[in-house]
């Protein structure tokens, strides 16, 4: 890297939503490099001097979400761009390879010895049949992608469990078409949510944008999760560097299901801060350059991590009232993780952060 600071330059790779539309936090990205004097360039992979210009590079960010496309182009490039032309990255494959994917979340850290919500994976469906018919319920069906709780199911017998393994190992599911009872989409059906998203789409097809950006299959595999009772929120901890940035989400009323909620509690009063040290001691011996790890406790009052994510509501971490430290101790003031995010990676702790608000 470069070793003055007016010479570094930052490549913002062009993530769009499936409608074409570039990500706010593109925008935040470029706002406090502009702010700081820092050269930066927009990203297509389209463009004719995209690899003469990557070469050129301080910094790559690509931040994607979890969209088919988005993550199919994110593992396309980044491997190549990091691991064979030694471009610094965020976020690199190690923060992001296991993104969106909880069954490669758990495969990497319950070995480890990290505290990971139990958890049964199979891909023969003749084992998890066998399974299904001795197993203690309920128990928490998930896909292995999604957000908001929308593919979390509570498995309440045998029965249900075996329709959902038939399925999985038969024409399996259409993440964004997962109709099913206990879904959260039908337990908290809201009909002007329903006419908005059908409206939208319609429109979308009409114009010839994507209206379903979710086109990959899942199938032949099942994941069930052990389902701890009496949870009433659980924990955010979103870790950038050494800080973490904490609060709690309430779950929905009469449900199990704190993602997507929007019931958030910033406040530090009854903060667990074993929450707090596992999620810095894992990003720290994981090497992580940012991760958002949730929370919950089991009946024995035992913190487990049901799911991890290098990506996140920027909005939600700037308004927490500040982190805690390596050391616990507790550091007061409003931070963008875009800001944080170039902090780190370009090794500028005098970095300004600007006014912004999106």
């Amino acid at each position: 890297m470069n070793s003055q600071r007016g010479s570094r330059k930052v490549g913002i790779y062009r993530t769009r939503d499936p409608n074409g539309r570039d990500l706010g936090v593109n925008a935040a990205y470029e706002k406090i490099l502009a702010d700081n004097g820092l050269e930066f360039v927009r990203l297509d992979i389209s463009a004719a001097d995209f690899w003469e210009t990557v070469r050129g590079l301080d910094l790559f960010i690509m931040r994607w979400n979890h969209w088919d496309s988005a993550g199919g182009e994110a593992l396309d490039l980044l491997p190549v761009l990091e691991k064979k032309l030694r471009i610094p990255c965020f976020p690199d494959l190690n923060t992001c390879w296991h993104y969106d994917d909880k069954i490669r979340q758990y495969l990497l850290l319950k070995p480890l010895g990290y505290p990971m919500a139990e958890s049964y994976i199979f891909r023969d469906r003749s084992a998890a049949l066998r399974w299904t018919r001795r197993a203690d319920y309920p128990v928490v069906f998930k896909l292995r992608g999604g957000a908001g709780s929308q593919n979390v199911i509570l498995v309440e017998n045998p029965a249900m469990g075996e329709r959902l393994i038939k399925r999985m190992f038969g024409r399996g599911v259409l993440p964004e078409k997962f109709r099913h009872p206990g879904s959260v989409r039908f337990r908290h059906f809201n009909l002007g949510r329903e006419i908005h998203h059908l409206a939208g789409n319609i429109y979308r097809r009409s114009r010839g944008l994507d209206a379903s950006p979710f086109w990959r299959r899942e199938k032949n595999y099942v994941l069930f999760q052990k389902y701890y009772p009496g949870n009433r929120f659980d924990t955010r901890v979103t870790v950038i560097g050494e800080r973490a940035f904490v609060y709690r989400r309430g779950v929905r009323p009469g449900d199990f299901r704190a993602s997507g909620s929007g019931r958030l509690d910033y406040s530090l009063e009854g903060v667990d801060l074993r929450c707090v040290e596992i999620a810095l001691k894992i990003s720290r011996e994981m090497k992580f350059q940012s991760m958002a790890y949730d929370f919950l406790l089991t009946p024995g009052n035992r913190p487990v991590i049901c799911e991890i994510s290098y990506t996140y509501v920027s909005r939600y971490i700037f308004d927490c009232p500040g982190y805690f430290d390596s050391s616990l101790r507790f550091r007061e003031g409003h931070f963008w993780p875009e800001y944080l995010h170039l902090v780190d990676a370009l090794r500028l702790p005098d970095l300004r952060q600007p006014e912004m608000d999106y």
